[in-house]
């Protein structure tokens, strides 16, 4: 697993295989382990949001979830072998905690759709222990929300909350969760209980998940998308004529 940085924003040129290897050895000896995936729209960010910068570049694993990104980083000279997708990554972690015995927390969504979740994940593996589950919907008391999540004996936290606000909590508080690891996934549940559909595999390798997701809901999204993409093509564009100019001194 090799750490690279692409446009100011540190990540990792991984494997998902890799990355579960080193969760399971994280959780089976004890040690702590923060885990993020980037995408276009977070890359974007990062150049203005200086909390979510810290809070991602604090992480010991940072995935690339986005073929946008991996595409980028590829044109910038980087050896990426893959997308590592939060949610494909978020199925094998439990299929791994169903086999090996780990007990997993599940943070984030509505009250239904977490619930929702926590059923058809069980349902999927039937060995799976869900430690507990709780909507994400809890600003008010956040230490509260903690205190919860480590009396509850999970080893694995898994939290469906947006961008930024569940990086910055998870920085914020992961030390008194009292997990092995911990990773932001989220719209993963609203996928899961099926609220929200997940884009075909060929839109997915043809990074249009983004353009999926503008059909499902265009008055929230097309406004989103078209502006992240456009900050993202324009800062690509700058930083490969940057290299081109240095190689031609």
């Amino acid at each position: 697993m090799k750490r690279i940085e692409f446009l100011g924003c540190p990540m990792d040129s991984s494997t998902t295989s890799e990355s579960i290897n080193r969760i399971k050895y994280s959780v089976v000896t004890g040690h702590f382990l923060q885990h993020v995936v980037v995408n276009v729209a977070k890359v974007v960010n990062m150049q203005s949001d200086a909390i979510l910068r810290e809070s991602v570049s604090a992480c010991d694993i940072i995935n690339i979830d986005g073929m946008g990104v991996v595409w980028g980083a590829r044109l910038l000279g980087h050896r990426v072998p893959e997308r590592v997708a939060g949610i494909d990554l978020f199925y094998e972690l439990l299929a791994m905690s169903a086999t090996s015995g780990f007990s997993v927390y599940l943070l984030g969504a509505k009250d239904d759709v977490v619930s929702k979740t926590a059923t058809t994940v069980q349902n999927l593996y039937p060995g799976l222990n869900i430690a507990g589950y709780h909507h994400g919907y809890f600003w008010g008391d956040e230490e509260a929300m903690a205190q919860k999540i480590r009396e509850s004996g999970a080893q694995l936290l898994f939290v469906a909350i947006t961008s930024p606000q569940k990086e910055n909590f998870i920085n914020r508080w992961k030390y008194q969760l009292g997990v092995n690891f911990v990773m932001g996934v989220g719209g993963t549940f609203d996928v899961v209980a099926g609220k929200v559909k997940r884009a075909p595999l060929w839109m997915q390798n043809y990074g249009l998940e983004w353009l999926y997701r503008v059909t499902q809901e265009p008055g929230r999204m097309w406004k989103r998308y078209l502006t992240t993409n456009t900050k993202f093509a324009w800062l690509l564009i700058k930083e490969k004529a940057k290299q081109l100019t240095s190689r031609n001194r």
